[in-house]
């Protein structure tokens, strides 16, 4: 196989004829062969080779060819010889996603400026869409895809099925519907990489990463759908829990209860905006508040471990790890941001009253001298754990977030996982650079699955 990176034109021959440049012809290994089967995704069409004396790396398109083809516009993009006589043009990459509007400049709502920005950076050097799962027709094999025109705007053109998905579709509930599952498992069956499966599970990661004696010792003492009898050990043997649904995000429904030996139990939370902090003099009474917000059986709840983790101005500190595998198929950490519980927040969300910080300014604070090799070694542990969770998860990963905590003896903590993070960490001035990166690894990494590999890679 042989890679090369050309122009792309279009011409106004209706045959299906393909125009090639000299170079061109070299790279691909075509010299002397009069036809080509070309590929596009899911499209192979065969053409006749004419020749063309012409500097560069040029391939022209006759009509025909790109309106069989569905070839969306030209451009600079990578081809890549397959067996003998056949280029694939492409990658084609897909960015499924969904979204409550038909707006037309705003079709994925709040997800819209950061696929604007995939788009934007991933149209130089390959097709790149977004799509709906209403955008597919499966009896084509075609996807009505939103691209970006020159002007920033979106446009909607029929292309094949993709060589490679992004999965960001924003929804839990949507993902373990059959109509979701069945899209998935049809790209699997075509043999389509779909990476990112779905949200990941809390109890899940936790049941994964107990078994590994690798990683284990970094993931907190977590009890999935506990009784209360184990609520109580869990507090008597650690004086701090964290009790949070097992599919949560953002946050939401989280309890952090304690035990003071002198004065009893509490339950810090955050109700309609509000931190909320109960005290209640014995345990049963902190069960009765617990069964009475959520029933009973305390079903598809976690209860963690509680840390006392390094604070800044007597609130807490957290770090959200942002990771991407490579174009090399590796993990790295892309982008680090500190977040600085509010006052009285039971989390570090910015949307409890959090704020965000660089890890050197936070690390600095809270260790001084010896900032820049705890840094190191939160980074070494985050990769350690991100190829951990891959071993174990039985579906393609390329993105993991994760929240890590950072205790006063320097003990690394993973406190979650999560398939999609969220990208607010970008926007601290100080991690614009960061973000950016986010958006280039996504993309690499989508070229190595479609395998459109740079060729020093």
């Amino acid at each position: 196989m042989s890679l090369t990176f050309c122009n792309v034109h279009f011409t106004q021959q209706p045959q299906r004829v393909v125009y090639v440049s000299g170079s061109l012809m070299k790279n691909l290994k075509l010299s002397g062969k009069k036809s080509v089967h070309l590929k596009f995704g899911g499209e192979r069409v065969p053409a006749v080779i004419k020749p063309i004396n012409k500097p560069g790396k040029h391939l022209y398109l006759a009509s025909g060819i790109r309106r069989e083809m569905r070839i969306p516009k030209a451009g600079s993009v990578f081809l890549r010889s397959l067996q003998e006589g056949e280029v694939q043009i492409g990658p084609l990459i897909g960015v499924l996603s969904d979204g409550p509007t038909s707006s037309a400049s705003n079709p994925f709502g709040s997800r819209t400026g950061f696929i604007r920005q995939l788009l934007r950076y991933g149209s130089k050097r390959s097709y790149i869409f977004a799509f709906t799962p209403r955008d597919i027709n499966w009896d084509d094999e075609s996807v009505n895809g939103f691209f970006l025109n020159e002007a920033g705007n979106f446009v909607r053109k029929r292309v094949p099925l993709p060589d490679v998905v992004y999965n960001r579709l924003p929804s839990r509930r949507a993902e373990v519907t059959s109509s979701i599952t069945q899209l998935r498992e049809r790209f699997i069956r075509r043999r389509i990489p779909f990476f990112n499966w779905s949200f990941f599970n809390k109890s899940d990661v936790y049941r994964m990463l107990e078994k590994d004696q690798i990683v284990n010792r970094y993931v907190p003492e977590s009890v999935m759908n506990p009784s209360p009898e184990q609520i109580r050990d869990l507090l008597d043997r650690h004086s701090l829990i964290y009790y949070k649904p097992n599919n949560g995000s953002l946050g939401n429904g989280i309890y952090r209860l304690s035990k003071q030996s002198k004065s009893g139990y509490y339950a810090r939370y955050r109700k309609q905006g509000r931190n909320v902090l109960l005290r209640f003099s014995s345990f049963p009474s902190l069960m009765r508040t617990l069964q009475s917000r959520h029933g009973r059986a305390l079903q598809g709840y976690v209860a963690q471990q509680g840390i006392r983790l390094i604070e800044i101005d007597s609130c807490p500190i957290d770090f959200r790890f942002h990771m991407h595998k490579n174009g090399r198929n590796q993990w790295v950490v892309v982008g680090i941001g500190a977040k600085k519980a509010g006052k009285g927040s039971v989390t570090t969300h910015l949307k409890n009253g959090g704020s965000l910080l660089t890890p050197e300014q936070a690390l600095n604070r809270a260790f001084g001298s010896r900032a820049e090799e705890v840094l190191r070694n939160a980074k070494s542990v985050a990769i350690t754990l991100a190829e951990a969770i891959e071993i174990h998860h039985q579906h393609l990963i390329g993105e993991i977030g994760f929240d890590i905590g950072i205790d006063k003896e320097e003990k690394i903590w993973m406190f979650e996982a999560n398939a999609k993070p969220g990208r607010s960490i970008f926007k601290h001035p100080s991690l614009r650079a960061e973000g950016r990166a986010s958006v280039e690894h996504i993309l690499e990494h989508c070229l190595y699955l479609s395998k459109f590999r740079r060729r020093e890679a």
